[in-house]
């Protein structure tokens, strides 16, 4: 099992938007520098689903744009579950193309033993990464 470094403010952040419409699956984007994710970068889920969702390519565009111009690299990319486990669907490890970027999934419920989990996505299986708080 990998590890990934992330700064706690932005995993307090993941599950405040997890849990402000804890109706709806919400996304984004997560970016850093020297292995650390330090910026999040939310983004309109483009479907307004409860169990899908899509960046749409404008927002995708904006958001690569945005973190090219600060020198920052691509480390996650996140969305909700609203109901049932936070790890990868079956439709999540289909559509995971960026093999390199690990993968955020959110519990919006209270009792959830583990609200966010991360996962490493390549050639169809999923391998759960440890978070360490930095």
């Amino acid at each position: 099992m990998g590890v990934i470094r992330v700064r706690r403010e932005i995993l307090e952040e993941l599950l405040a938007q997890a849990r402000a419409d804890p109706q709806h699956e919400c996304c984004g984007l997560l970016s850093g520098r020297e292995s650390v994710v330090t910026r999040i970068h939310p983004a309109p889920n483009a479907l307004a689903s409860a169990t899908e969702y899509e960046i749409a390519p404008a927002n995708l565009f904006a958001i690569m744009s945005a973190m090219r111009a600060e020198a920052l690299e691509l480390m996650g990319i996140y969305h909700s579950h609203p109901a049932g486990e936070n790890r990868p669907s079956a439709r999540d490890i289909r559509r995971a193309y960026y093999p390199h970027a690990a993968y955020f999934v959110l519990s919006p419920l209270g009792g959830a033993p583990r609200p966010i989990r991360a996962f490493s996505i390549c050639q169809g299986r999923a391998e759960e990464f440890d978070i360490e708080t930095v």
